[in-house]
């Protein structure tokens, strides 16, 4: 059973941002939908996994920017899903044209049972005959980010709505990334410049909620971390 999914688009205007790039937070969308059709063709995805309650868990996940693909321009995007650990699996991602590599992203995710709250093997999810991928976008683990910001001011706040949220009722991973870029000017965002956006989920919001951002800077580059009463949500890496 053929394990990768690849699909041909034109970059949408309604991905793009005031630069008339494919936008950073539509990226990681472009990758999410990807692994969600990936997932339903090989029979593992939401409507099949929910009759064993069973769901899918995003632990992890990154993007590292070669290139932004300009509004209307022609790509091709492929993902995989790398071989399964005992509790974790990887997916790599790959966008580019022709042969020049526009953007790569990895996720890290695991799968939980909803009635019992304990992680799932995910090995046994997939069915058999499925020929797994050995090759990556990169080898390199994800970082570490240190959750060590006593003392650092809020410099920016988002209240949860209606929009952010998706089907399992918290707020959805990508709005996470969305809410991260709107913290900023165009002018900021653009100072920043990010090569690589890394965000590390560490708990879930829900509608309603305000979440509150600090930053500092790093060896590896500007980290976030953004909290709701105190506790944190998500690790975030721009660089």
């Amino acid at each position: 059973m053929e394990n990768t999914r690849k699909e041909k688009l034109l970059i949408p205007a309604s991905r793009c941002d005031h630069t008339a790039r494919l936008s950073v937070p539509d990226t990681f969308a472009l990758f999410m939908d990807m692994a969600t059709d990936h997932a339903n063709d090989l029979g593992i995805g939401m409507a099949d996994l929910s009759p064993r309650h069973l769901f899918w868990l995003t632990v992890k996940t990154k993007v590292r920017f070669l290139r932004r693909p300009a509004m209307s321009e022609p790509v091709e995007a492929e993902t995989w899903p790398e071989p399964a650990e005992r509790i974790r699996c990887s997916r790599d991602y790959r966008l580019r044209t022709g042969e020049e590599v526009l953007a790569l992203g990895k996720t890290e995710w695991t799968v939980v049972n909803t009635e019992t709250g304990k992680l799932h093997p995910t090995g046994e999810i997939y069915p058999a005959g499925v020929e797994m991928r050995t090759d990556t976008v990169w080898p390199e683990p994800f970082a570490r980010l240190r959750d060590d910001f006593d003392g650092v001011d809020v410099f920016a706040r988002h209240t949860v709505c209606s929009t952010d949220i998706d089907i399992g009722g918290h707020m959805n991973n990508v709005a996470y990334v969305r809410a991260l870029a709107g913290a900023f000017s165009t002018a900021g965002w653009d100072a920043l410049d990010a090569g690589e956006l890394e965000i590390h989920f560490k708990a879930s919001c829900y509608e309603g909620d305000v979440i509150e951002m600090q930053q500092r800077r790093t060896d590896g580059g500007l980290d976030v971390r953004m909290s709701v009463d105190g506790r944190t949500v998500v690790l975030a890496r721009i660089a």
